[in-house]
């Protein structure tokens, strides 16, 4: 039994036929009619005439339902694409098992070598980071130092202009006593 399915994992296209085979056995057994004697059971009361319009139409809808329903797998296999998804497994599953081998392989080397590769990506990437981060506090402790000589300069500028309105007052309170006094 297994050495048949083997072999039918090596015929081209056998995925995408035993998919379909088991879809169709399991409809089959859904949808199989229920044998007359069991339908006439379920309905008692009517006549054996009306029984066999009965169970005829039964027949129909059943056959009907299950070309329909046949009908729809195989939309849906052609929509998605089941076939090829199939056979691209058959394929991979055809390459590992002539080469054992094959996996440990490019599982173990390319990990590592993509691991390194990511690590070395993320350590250029984080170095940028820190070396933009330092050209940006360097702008800022710049920008930080002119602003306190501005701040530096103003600050003069603000006791020049106190004196200068002490010094108008002094002479409008001057000017104006001398005035009054004359």
């Amino acid at each position: 039994m297994q050495k048949g399915s083997e072999m039918n994992a090596l015929i081209p296209g056998s995925r995408q036929l035993n998919l379909k085979k088991s879809f169709k056995r399991a409809l089959h057994s859904l949808l199989t009619a229920c044998p007359k004697e069991e339908f006439c059971k379920a309905f008692p009361s009517f006549t054996a005439a009306e029984h066999e319009r009965l169970h005829r139409l039964f027949i129909q809808v059943i056959n009907s339902l299950h070309e329909d329903i046949e009908e729809e797998f195989e939309s849906i296999c052609l929509e998605t694409q089941a076939g090829t998804v199939l056979d691209s497994v058959e394929e991979l599953v055809e390459e590992h098992s002539l080469d054992p081998l094959l996996s440990e392989k490019s599982n173990v080397g390319a990990t590592a070598q993509n691991l390194s590769k990511a690590k070395k990506n993320e350590l250029h990437y984080l170095m940028g980071m820190l070396q933009k981060a330092e050209e940006h506090k360097r702008d800022i402790g710049a920008r930080l130092e002119l602003l306190k000589r501005e701040k530096h300069d103003f600050s003069s500028a603000e006791n020049l202009l106190a004196e200068l309105r002490t010094g108008i007052l002094n002479y409008e309170n001057g000017h104006s006593t001398r005035i009054t006094n004359t």
